[in-house]
C-alpha cells in the first residue's frame, strides 16, 4: 500500500539569544535558576529587527532540501504553518514558493495555527500523498513570537522563542500505515486564553500594541483537562496502547507543564522527551526541533513516536507515527 512517512526534518533557528541571566536583570524577583526551574528554559533564541517567520522558513527549508539532496522541482506541496505572516496577503507560502525556487506547479498555502500546527500538518501532508495528489510534500512551520511579547510581561518573555522547522513527508510502500489517522480537537470558547487582539480588522491595529495575551492558569487546566483524554481518543481509534509506543513527543510549552503530563499519564522519564531547555518554545515548531535529532541518528528498529500538540486555539491533535 502507498502511505506517507516522515523522511526528514531541519531545523532554523535565529543567531539573536535571549538567556535566563538577561531576564533575571530585568525581573530581579525571578533569578536564572529559578526561571529555569518554573519553566525547563536556559535561553531562547530571538529574532532580529527585520528578521520574519519567512526568512526562518526559508532557512530550514533550504537547509532540509541540501541536508536530504533534493531538487525543489521534486516538491509537490509545499505546507506552511505560521501564525506571524510577513503580510496579511498573499500567502506566505506562495511567497516560500518562489524563494525555495520550488515548480509553478506545486501547491502552496498558509494555515494560521500555533502549537498543535504541526499535526495538523502531518494530517493534512498524508492526505495529499495518500489520495495520489503529491508524493512530496514539505512541511514548514515557523513563527516570531518574541515580536508579540509586551517587554515587560515575565510570564510570557520567560517562555516563547522564535524558530522554524522543515518536515519532508514523502509516498513510500508499506504494509500499514506510517502516520495513523490523527485525532483533532477545538474549542473555540477558550480563545481568549492565548490571544493578540489587536492587528487584525475586528481590532485594527499600527503594530505596536499587537501583544499577545496569555491566561497561565486557563492554559495549564485547558491542557491537563484535554491532552489526557485526546490521548485516549487516539488509542481508541487506532486499537494501540501506550506501552507500543516507543517515545513521547509533546508540544515543549515549558518544563513544568510536561512534567505533570507525563506524570500524570505514567509516562516513564526515558520515553518522554524533553528538548526545550535551549530554544525555549517556538510554538509550531516545538514538536519537528524535538523529533529531528531523534530522526538523525541513523538506521535502525523502527521506533513508534506519539505525538501531542496543544495550545493557541484553543487546539489540539495527537498522532502516533512510525520513525
Amino acid at each position: 500500500m502507498l502511505t506517507a512517512r516522515i523522511k526528514a526534518i531541519a531545523g532554523h533557528l535565529p543567531e539573536g539569544r535571549l538567556t535566563n541571566d538577561a531576564l533575571a536583570a530585568r525581573f530581579p524577583d525571578w533569578s536564572a535558576d529559578k526561571i529555569l526551574d518554573k519553566t525547563g528554559i536556559a535561553e531562547r533564541r530571538i529574532a532580529a529587527d527585520g528578521e520574519t517567520s519567512l526568512d526562518l522558513a526559508e532557512g530550514a527549508a533550504k537547509a532540509l532540501l541540501a541536508q536530504e539532496g533534493l531538487n525543489p522541482g521534486e516538491i509537490d506541496f509545499l505546507l506552511l504553518c505560521t501564525q506571524t505572516p510577513d503580510y496579511v496577503l498573499p500567502t506566505s507560502a506562495c511567497l516560500l514558493q518562489a524563494r525555495l525556487g520550488l515548480p509553478t506547479s506545486a501547491g502552496a498555502l498558509d494555515f494560521n495555527l500555533g502549537c498543535s500546527g504541526f499535526v495538523y500538518g502531518l494530517s493534512l501532508a498524508k492526505a495529499l500523498i495518500e489520495s495520489g495528489q503529491a508524493k512530496r510534500v514539505l512541511l514548514v512551520t515557523a513563527d516570531t513570537y518574541s515580536k508579540l511579547l509586551a517587554p515587560d510581561d515575565q510570564g510570557v518573555r520567560t517562555l516563547f522563542g522564535d524558530g522554524a522547522a522543515a518536515t519532508l513527508v514523502e509516498a513510500v510502500e508499506a504494509q500499514a500505515p506510517l502516520i495513523d489517522p490523527v485525532v483533532f480537537g477545538t474549542d473555540g470558547l477558550g480563545g481568549e486564553r492565548l490571544i493578540v487582539k489587536r492587528g487584525g480588522f475586528r481590532e485594527p491595529s499600527a503594530g505596536a500594541d499587537m501583544v499577545l495575551e496569555m491566561d497561565g492558569p486557563g492554559v495549564m487546566a485547558f491542557t491537563l483537562g484535554h491532552v489526557p483524554k485526546a490521548i485516549e481518543q487516539l488509542l481508541a481509534r487506532t486499537g494501540r496502547t501506550m506501552d507500543e509506543h516507543d517515545l513521547f513527543v509533546f508540544h515543549q510549552a515549558n518544563g513544568f507543564i510536561l512534567d505533570r503530563l507525563r506524570k500524570k499519564l505514567a509516562i516513564p522519564p526515558e520515553r518522554f522527551v524533553i528538548d526545550m531547555r535551549e530554544v525555549g518554545n517556538t510554538v509550531s515548531s516545538t514538536i519537528p526541533l524535538a523529533l529531528a535529532p531523534l530522526l538523525s541518528q541513523g538506521a535502525g528498529a523502527p521506533r513508534r513516536v506519539m505525538l501531542v500538540g496543544f495550545g493557541v486555539g484553543l487546539s489540539w491533535a495527537a498522532a502516533s507515527v512510525v520513525i
